[in-house]
C-alpha cells in the first residue's frame, strides 16, 4: 500500500512498524531517503535505513504515532509527529521510549508521498 497524503505516510508507518515489516517499511522511503537515529550517525539508503530499522523492530514494538502538524509546500511537506514505542528489550524486559519526530516527505510523480529525511527525534538530535 501507498501512501496518498504526507499524513498517510505516518499511518503506514505505524502500521509497519507495529506488524514488523521491515519491506514495508522500506517501501515509505525514497531511494537516498535519510534517517538520523538517536546517538548515531545519520544513514542514508535503504541498507543504512535497513540496519537502523532492524534495532528497533527487534524490540517486537508497538508504535502509536500522531500527526500534530504538517506543512506542506507544493510536492514537499514536514510532518512534526508526537510518538511513543513500547516492546521488549533483549533481557525480555519491558521498555518504553517516546519522542516527537520531525520528517520530510516528497510527492512521487506517480502521486504518491515517501520519506526523504527520517529523524525519529526530531530537534532532540540537533543537541547530541
Amino acid at each position: 500500500m501507498s501512501a496518498n497524503s504526507p499524513a498517510e505516510v505516518h499511518e503506514l508507518f505505524t502500521r509497519y512498524f507495529s506488524a514488523g515489516n521491515l519491506e514495508a517499511l522500506l517501501s515509505l522511503y525514497e531511494p537516498e531517503a535519510t534517517m538520523v537515529p538517536m546517538g548515531a550517525s545519520p544513514v542514508s539508503g535503504p541498507e543504512g535505513i535497513r540496519a537502523a530499522l532492524n534495532g528497533f523492530l527487534a524490540l517486537k514494538p508497538q508504535l502509536d504515532l500522531t500527526s500534530k502538524k504538517i506543512v506542506q509546500a507544493d510536492d514537499i511537506a514536514l510532518v512534526l509527529s508526537s510518538w511513543t514505542l513500547k516492546g521488549t528489550d533483549a533481557n525480555r524486559q519491558p521498555i518504553e521510549m517516546a519522542g516527537q519526530t520531525s520528517d520530510v516527505v516528497r510527492r512521487q510523480p506517480d502521486g504518491t508521498w515517501l520519506f526523504v529525511i527520517d529523524i525519529p527525534h526530531g530537534a532532540e538530535v540537533v543537541d547530541k
